[in-house]
């Protein structure tokens, strides 16, 4: 199924932009886990629309729990002292939609965005899509998504597993690259923020380069890296059961991702192999691992024991005020279009916790057994 992901683990997404709400069903949470919900919250909230640089579309992406869960005395979270833990059975929870606008897509149903979802999706669904924000190739579907991830990231965390993600570039501005050796323990804190960067400098100039684009009617697009440090190595497999291929079919998920490089990426490319290649050492340990990363700690799809390091481009958002050329699908002649509604100068921002949901999902489904 298009709306399902993960063998393990299966999260099944479900809902539109603007219908009355969105979710996931998740099968294969051990039971006995515990769901801490201001940990969740404070993870959606890193994502959630309405900031300076995003859409102003207020939502509060708040999860409610449908089913899978019970109380425990044991679980965090909970007023009474007690929290919510997973039973076993198939773990559904919903975020309502509570500010659509979806009279400011009636002339999209004729009229499709350029570089949009929209023409490919009128032809596969003979005219009959859900046109509103998007319908389920919007954005909004992430949020469903960061939330399962969150889950996930969680049982990682239990295993000494560290996900972090920041804004990698926006426009030409180019942030600080994360430790590809090691975790640096500031991450926790400096990479929490709403807009996460490790250069203040590169801040500055990208929130900058955002608004720039926005006062002009425009969008910009940039990346996002992530880093997973303290995956265990021996994971994953050749071919179709790489690493590499995991994670980036849970990345391709994501709305407007075009491009995905691990390590030094598209970068081998420019290298001699004297260059490119990881050489051996023997660590304080005695063990032997590789003295550098350019690899992004995946070999041959399996993982090395060094941070698994990846970055995803993100185009520049479609849904822009700038007058476009499209076509009038039922007349068959050309129209010049202006999007109205709200939208994202730029999605990157709001993306970086997306990307570390996704990255998580696809780690709970590496291939041989699951982490444990």
């Amino acid at each position: 199924m298009p709306a399902s992901f993960g063998n393990r683990i299966r999260v099944t997404l479900f809902g539109q932009s603007h219908s009355a709400a969105m979710g996931a069903v998740i099968d294969g949470l051990p039971a006995g886990f515990p769901i801490d919900t201001q940990g969740l919250a404070a993870f959606m909230a890193r994502r959630a629309p309405g900031g300076t640089y995003s859409t102003k579309r207020r939502e509060a992406d708040a999860v409610e729990f449908l089913s899978g869960l019970v109380e425990s005395a044991s679980a965090p979270g909970g007023t009474d002292g007690t929290g919510l833990v997973t039973c076993g059975a198939p773990v559904a929870f919903l975020i309502r939609n509570t500010d659509a606008r979806s009279q400011d897509y009636a002339k999209l149903k004729d009229i499709p965005r350029p570089s949009h979802a929209d023409f490919a999706a009128y032809l596969k669904y003979h005219g009959y899509n859900d046109i509103r924000g998007g319908g389920q190739f919007s954005g909004r579907l992430t949020a469903p998504l960061c939330a399962a991830g969150y889950l996930c990231k969680c049982l990682l965390k239990q295993k000494g597993v560290t996900i972090v993600s920041h804004i990698a570039s926006v426009g030409g501005v180019c942030d600080t690259p994360l430790d590809p050796m090691a975790l640096d323990p500031s991450y926790a804190a400096r990479l929490a923020d709403p807009f996460p960067v490790l250069d203040e400098d590169a801040r500055a100039k990208m929130q900058e380069t955002i608004l720039a684009a926005a006062r002009s009617g425009d969008s910009v697009g940039g990346t996002i890296e992530v880093g997973v440090y303290g995956f265990p190595a021996g994971h994953g497999g050749p071919f179709f059961g790489g690493i590499e291929g995991t994670i980036s079919q849970a990345l391709f998920a994501i709305p407007a991702v075009k491009g995905v490089e691990f390590g030094a990426g598209f970068g081998f490319a420019g290298m001699h192999g004297s260059e490119a290649n990881d050489p051996y050492t023997i660590d304080a340990s005695g063990e032997p691992r590789p003295a550098s990363n350019r690899c992004g700690g995946i070999l041959g799809g399996i993982s090395s024991g060094l941070p698994i390091l990846f970055r995803a481009a993100f185009k520049p958002t479609p849904s822009i005020i700038k007058e476009q050329q499209s076509v009038s699908l039922s007349r068959r002649t050309p129209e010049p279009l202006v999007v109205g509604g709200r939208h994202d100068p730029c999605i990157v921002p709001r993306a970086a916790v997306v990307c570390e949901a996704a990255a998580a999902l696809a780690l709970m489904n590496t291939e041989d057994e699951t982490i444990e």
